[in-house]
């Protein structure tokens, strides 16, 4: 019994014994990790790390310390980047994009890249520093108008006219067809056009719907005929023409004594459509008794340039005259009459002009009559670049450059065609005052030999070009 009892007592001291141990041993754990205060009661903070700026950034959906109303002008889509012009600066500058970029139309839906055009006002963030786009998104402080037929450009006073409103074109314009830059003289009246802008100001003008040329060949036999292409173009056919014509699909009516036929031509945009009119006959010369009536009965009647007594009946040939009527006090009354049957009547009546378009009429009447030069001679317009090139004025032949033509105050389009070059047409203004007017346009691009030339029915589609700098118009001393 009295064993048992010390080998109880024994465990129990063993236990106090590793205890005590223990207890040791984590104070003196503790005394080697805090340092000696000496007689200060607590230990002074250790000072934090210093911060080093590594100029990394994680750029995430709401990342962004800048934000611009620009035009998109260039994507690059092997580097990743967009290329925007600031409103206000007039500077261009570049940003990269990736996968955490948004994209939104002006309504606020997510697009792609591709659903963004050249040319549209946008509304973006980025980081400046990284030049990283954070967002893009149409502007929805810019208007748009698409597909614009009817239009009135004036480049000299830096105006277009929409409908009713006048808009102003500026210095930092973007003029664009199929997503490459062209100059504002690039643009035809028979181009549609869309517009964007904000406010009064037009910042971007694109081509939907272009022009391209229309050549025929074989076509002596019906020169002083007609050309009609579609509704667009009705047009005396004369030697060696090249009729700007919008791009599309047309048929193409020639007609000469009562001859001619119906063809089928493709205008591609940039292109020269050659036509072959050879198989086409001109018979016999049909005509027919035509009488006109007119209203007031003292207007007169101008036939294919000529003038004639609208009171007797006249004996016209089977096809297309052109008819003018004019009367001192009303508008004048210009339209195209098809002659097809043996006798036939017209009635033409003139509208009377108001008082106040009365009072302008005399005016420039009399302005007309005082400007008017004393001597036959005539000043002319120059074109003096580039060599030996076709120069067409609103589709009739004028000559090899360099060469000139009479000066007409007003917008003509000048073409210029070389064999083997890429045919190019300029819209000019020329102005009323008396001097010669010269132009040095700028070189024509070649073109693939197999395009100089294409059929009506299959034409081939030209390489893009860089754009051409705009040509030097210097009036003569």
């Amino acid at each position: 019994m009295e064993k048992r009892r010390k080998d109880t007592d024994n465990k129990i001291l063993s236990r106090q014994v590793v205890l005590l141990l223990i207890i040791m041993t984590a104070v003196s754990l503790s005394a080697c990790a805090v340092p000696f205060l000496g007689d200060r009661e607590e230990a002074a903070p250790s000072p934090a790390p210093e911060r080093v700026d590594t100029g990394f950034v994680v750029t995430g959906p709401d990342s962004y310390d800048s934000a611009d109303t620009a035009i998109l002008v260039e994507h690059n889509e092997e580097a990743g980047t967009l290329t925007f012009l600031n409103l206000d600066l007039g500077r261009k500058y570049t940003l990269s994009m990736d996968g955490t970029t948004r994209l939104y139309d002006k309504y606020g839906d997510a697009v792609s890249v591709q659903q963004i055009q050249m040319g549209d006002i946008v509304d973006i963030t980025f980081l400046k520093a990284k030049k990283h786009l954070t967002t893009m998104r149409q502007s929805a402080s810019a208007w748009v108008y698409t597909d614009v037929e009817r239009y009135e450009m004036d480049p000299l006073r830096s105006e277009v006219t929409i409908g009713s409103e006048i808009y102003k074109l500026t210095s930092d314009t973007q003029y664009l067809s199929e997503g490459r830059n062209i100059e504002v003289m690039d643009l035809n009246a028979a181009d549609v056009l869309s517009f964007q802008g904000i406010g009064n100001q037009i910042l971007t003008v694109r081509v939907e719907k272009g022009h391209g040329y229309l050549r025929l060949l074989n076509d002596e036999k019906f020169v002083g005929g007609w050309i009609e292409v579609g509704k667009s173009v009705i047009r005396r056919i004369t030697e060696d023409m090249l009729l700007l014509v919008p791009e599309g699909e047309y048929q193409v009516n020639i007609s000469h004594k009562g001859g001619g036929g119906v063809k089928s031509a493709v205008i591609g945009r940039n292109e020269e459509t050659a036509l072959d009119i050879g198989d086409l006959e001109v018979p016999e010369p049909q005509t027919g008794m035509v009488l006109f009536s007119l209203t007031p009965s003292q207007a007169e009647l101008y036939l294919d340039g000529t003038k004639v007594d609208a009171s007797a009946p006249m004996t016209l040939e089977y096809g297309l005259h052109q008819l003018i009527a004019r009367a001192e006090g009303y508008h004048s009354v210009t339209q195209y009459i098809r002659v097809a049957q043996e006798s036939v009547s017209y009635a033409v009546t003139l509208e009377a002009l108001g008082a106040a378009e009365e009072e302008e009429s005399e005016s420039s009447d009399s302005e007309s009559d005082s400007s008017a030069p004393v001597t036959t001679d005539y000043y002319k317009v120059h074109v003096d670049a580039p060599e030996d090139a076709e120069v067409y004025l609103d589709g009739n032949y004028v000559g090899i450059v360099p060469c000139s033509f009479k000066k007409t105050p007003g917008a003509h389009v000048i073409t210029l065609r070389r064999s083997g070059y890429e045919t190019r047409s300029y819209t000019v203004q020329i102005d009323q005052e008396e001097k010669d007017l010269s132009y040095s346009f700028a070189d024509l691009v070649a073109d693939k030999p197999a395009a100089t030339q294409t059929p009506a029915s299959v034409p081939t589609p030209e390489p893009l070009a860089p754009p051409i700098p705009p040509p030097t118009q210097t009036p003569e001393p």
